[in-house]
């Protein structure tokens, strides 16, 4: 969906640029001096939107990356207390051989 956005954005650039160009009196330098500043801004639209997007992908990998260690510290205080669970339900244990004196 994103990509449509920028496809649209360079798209109504460029239709501006040419209906601006077609009826515009301008001189041959200024028509060329308006399409340099047109063709610079789409350029720094296009690198805020990639930062912003580089960013946002960031965060959420870093989210991630939380969310994956909160679990596997809840996972591994899970079964340390599942083993204290098992270690005090059997009890001592009992050396072998001495069951039956």
């Amino acid at each position: 969906m994103e990509d449509n956005k920028v496809s649209y954005f360079l798209l109504g650039l460029g239709m501006g640029v040419a209906v601006g160009v077609l009826f515009a009196p301008k001189s041959g330098e200024e028509t060329r001096e308006l399409l340099r500043g047109k063709a610079n801004e789409g350029r720094d639209y296009l690198r805020r939107r990639t930062e912003e997007v580089r960013d946002s992908a960031s965060d959420v990998i870093n989210r991630g990356r939380e969310t994956l260690q909160q679990q596997r510290d809840n996972l591994a205080a899970a079964l340390e207390a599942g083993k204290q669970a098992y270690r005090q339900s059997v009890g001592p244990e009992t050396p072998r051989g001495s069951e039956g004196a």
